[in-house]
């Protein structure tokens, strides 16, 4: 039939089923996306994979293209098909599952249009809408058609006076209660989905009531702190301003006190210099007290060196930065943020094909073997962990990446395989990492690859982890950080941080 072949024609040769969202191969074969991604994850292990029909190899798993031609004409073909689920009856000469269009009562079959047109041809048969059982149009009694015309259902006595429903009434009103028992479904299903909404409505409420007032608490404690800070370094600078300008007050007092008696000698001198008469001897003493006094201000000179003037604003402000650095550990700790981790890479699990810096802060690819020995420890292939491990709080840490370059990043767990395709991060359960390959950005755990709609300019990224929330969060840094990708989940053993590089390098940064 032509509706059969049309049906062969459109479905994937692996889910045998209508295309959905179908895909083009390198070679031009069409399969569903969904299908032909789950076939190539069991080719993962070899690196190389090819067409399930024409068994063409080709090595990168994306190397296909959507169809879209193909996926519209599957949509129409679908849309022309009697639902089945609508009647659940299907004609009963087909080989394959063909939906009936109508049901014959004297043969007691179901038939699609094509054999209804060729069963019209040969016979004149009584035809209803599709039944489960052609019985269903006959009365039980009289095994004869139940309609409006069937003289024995009308003179029986049993059936005297009732009212005789044709088969298209009795077919009409079937449906109507599938039709009913469907929306009744369906209703259920949407109360129950509003319900959870509500739910988690109310769990958002609370949990932003909650942050709300711990922000608040905060915010009350940090106001308090820094008043107080303020009036401690406020009063520390008016004290040492009073003590600076109480000893220039003195000494200006003294040396005030010292021009008087300069000013008086100085007058004294002056009136023995304008005398014309001879000194008595008592004069004479006089002059010789001059003499020693003024010898004796020159000998002594200062009493006291004045002060410069320096409040030790460096010594302040070195206090205060110091202050605001304790003020601001004690917001992070109840705020429940721990500061930036110091990564460092660990030598000893670093493939062979990674360079570790002097400073294990940057991992480089080397096509260069670097002859390291083989343990239970190092990776099979270009990656390396932390030396570190996370087994609580909230941590985070920056890296920088290559222009150009292909790397992933991310945790995983201290037990991750180091041997083998299911090695490479985000392609167990051990791992969670995003990519970065041919421009394209993505993250990956479990072999699933999530493609994301973002494109890295600044080639800096944060990790934030959160160990009891079980989130790993990525984002490039930038004004303002921009949020990548969240992964959430329940981690059970410690975490490490995890890099791998095919071409480029990538260097943490905190």
């Amino acid at each position: 039939m032509a509706s059969n072949d049309l049906r062969e024609e459109l479905g994937c040769s692996i889910c045998l089923e209508i295309y959905a969202d179908p895909v083009t191969l390198r070679c031009g074969h069409n399969f569903c996306r969904l299908c032909i991604e789950d076939f190539l994850k069991t080719q993962e292990r070899t690196g190389v994979y090819s067409c399930p029909e024409c068994r063409e190899e080709f090595q990168d798993r994306s190397d296909m293209r959507k169809n879209k031609t193909l996926r519209n004409i599957a949509q129409h073909f679908l849309s022309l098909l009697p639902d089945p689920e609508e009647t659940g009856i299907y004609c009963t000469y087909c080989d394959s599952p063909v939906p009936a269009a109508r049901s014959c009562v004297q043969c007691e079959t179901a038939m699609c249009d094509d054999h209804l047109r060729k069963h019209n041809k040969s016979v004149q048969h009584t035809l209803i809408p599709p039944r489960r059982s052609a019985r269903d149009g006959k009365c039980p009694d009289h095994q004869k058609i139940l309609d409006s015309s069937c003289a024995s259902c009308r003179l029986d006595g049993e059936h005297r006076g009732h009212r005789v429903e044709s088969p298209d009434e009795a077919s009409e009103k079937d449906r109507l209660q599938e039709t009913l028992e469907k929306l009744t479904a369906r209703r259920g299903e949407a109360e129950e989905k509003v319900r959870k909404l509500q739910e988690l409505r109310r769990e958002v409420q609370g949990k932003a009531a909650e942050v709300t007032e711990r922000v608040a608490v905060l915010f009350r404690d940090l106001r308090r702190q820094l008043e107080d800070l303020e009036n401690r370094v406020l009063t520390a600078i008016s004290s040492k301003e009073e003590r600076i300008s109480g000893s220039f007050s003195d000494r200006i007092q003294r040396l005030e006190m010292e021009k008087e008696e300069l000013s008086r000698k100085m007058n004294d001198i002056e009136i023995l210099c304008n005398q014309t008469e001879p000194l008595t001897a008592f004069q004479a003493r006089d002059r010789e007290d001059l003499h020693d006094t003024a010898k004796r201000t020159e000998d002594e000179g200062p009493r006291e060196e004045v002060h410069d003037g320096d409040l030790g604003e460096t010594r302040i402000f070195e206090t205060l930065l110091a202050a605001l650095s304790d003020i601001m550990s004690g917001v992070k700790r109840g705020a429940g943020v721990s500061g930036d981790s110091d990564i460092e890479l660990d030598i000893n699990t670093a493939g062979n094909r990674v360079v570790v810096s002097g400073d294990l802060k940057t991992a480089s690819w080397s096509e260069e073997n670097q002859g390291r020995a083989e343990t239970a420890e190092r990776f099979e292939y270009y990656q390396v962990l932390s030396t570190g491990m996370f087994s609580s709080g909230q941590h985070r840490w920056d890296v920088e990446t290559s222009e150009p370059g292909r790397w992933r990043i991310g945790l995983c767990y201290g037990s991750t395989t180091r041997k083998g395709g299911q090695s490479l991060f985000g392609n167990n359960t051990t791992s969670w990492c995003i990519r970065w390959s041919d421009n394209k950005l993505a993250a990956m755990y479990n072999g699933k690859v999530t493609q994301l709609p973002h494109a890295i300019s600044r080639r800096k990224l944060r990790i934030h982890l959160d160990y009891e929330a079980g989130r790993i969060s990525f984002s490039e840094l930038g004004d303002p950080i921009r949020h990548l990708h969240t992964f959430t989940t329940t981690f059970t053993e410690p975490l490490r941080a995890a890099f791998c590089v095919w071409t480029g390098w990538v260097r943490v940064l905190s």
